[in-house]
């Protein structure tokens, strides 16, 4: 039976690999685009540009992901019991305390955001706390410090961004056969390149949130990990998961850009139909009852 450790070295490489994927298939938009308007710079301009997303998602996530979903900061006078638990599951993981904030919502969720240990913050919803025992928030809270541990958030922010700059690309290329470019339509070398190109424009969009998304549940198993591994009880985490996948309803704030962030999914459950594998493929998180068990069958 696998140990936690290995499941960590496997998510990791594998992540990794998806990453390396995605850097390749950017390029290859960038220089087939280049190509096919005659101007070799646009590569360039492409790779420069990217850089400049990833750079300002890097400095400025944290801020836009705390604004969007409306957290305040937590006190210890009013939160004690929830102060106490992230300073002392800090101090075990070797981290520095992050900053804690309180998202007014009845759906029990959380998530952490932060481009690095010392620029991080976790938050929870006033719904998490009056539904969990203290054993179900430890293992919800090393979860999310697993997250900042991992650098995860800094991976997955970055991710969103290759993903829409992927998309972006693609419409210029639409765009650009169908108002004109690129001299060398006419002969073989541009017609085999038109048909490849259409076929990008469909695919690479869908590639592109595909790969976000694996990355996205690929965390998700690893913090699950990592966490049991920091509280040494995985059963926590469990039966914390089982509690907040039952709540059916919506976070008020529920939003499709920092959906992927939350340790559960805030647009809720949604009850299974005849297309369930299709449906969960294109969803932030792994199904609830999948994360559950893998946690249940760990050796600790």
């Amino acid at each position: 039976m696998a140990t936690l450790y290995t499941q960590q070295g496997s998510n990791i490489r594998k992540t990794w690999m998806l990453m390396a994927s995605f850097l390749v298939l950017v390029i290859a938009i960038g220089y087939g685009v280049g190509w096919y308007l005659g101007d070799p710079s646009f590569l360039y301009v492409a790779v420069v540009f990217a850089l400049v997303m990833n750079v300002g998602s890097y400095w400025f996530s944290d801020k836009l992901v705390i604004s969007m979903t409306g957290a305040k900061p937590a006190t210890r006078e009013a939160h004690r019991e929830l102060w106490n638990i992230v300073e002392n599951l800090s101090i075990t993981a070797g981290l520095p305390m992050p900053k804690l904030y309180i998202v007014e919502d009845p759906a029990p969720n959380a998530f952490a955001t932060g481009r690095n240990p010392e620029h991080s913050a976790v938050a929870v919803t006033t719904g998490l706390l009056s539904i969990l025992e203290r054993n179900e928030l430890e293992g919800v809270l090393a979860h999310e410090l697993s997250h900042i541990g991992n650098r995860d958030i800094l991976v997955s922010t970055v991710a969103v961004v290759l993903a829409g700059f992927v998309a972006i690309i693609a419409d210029l290329l639409m765009r650009s056969m169908m108002f004109g470019g690129g001299g060398d339509r006419d002969n073989k070398a541009g017609v085999i390149f038109l048909v490849l190109g259409v076929v990008g424009i469909i695919l690479a969009p869908i590639a592109a949130e595909l790969i976000r998304l694996s990355i996205s549940r690929r965390r998700e198993y690893l913090a699950d990990a990592s966490g049991a591994l920091l509280t040494r009880y995985p059963e926590g985490l469990a039966s914390a998961l089982e509690k907040i996948s039952s709540y059916s309803k919506p976070m008020k704030r529920a939003n499709n850009a920092t959906a992927h962030l939350f340790i559960a999914d805030p647009f809720g459950s949604q009850k299974q139909t005849i297309g369930q594998k299709i449906s969960n493929l294109f969803q932030t998180h792994p199904p609830a009852s999948e994360r559950i068990k893998i946690l249940r069958d760990m050796d600790v």
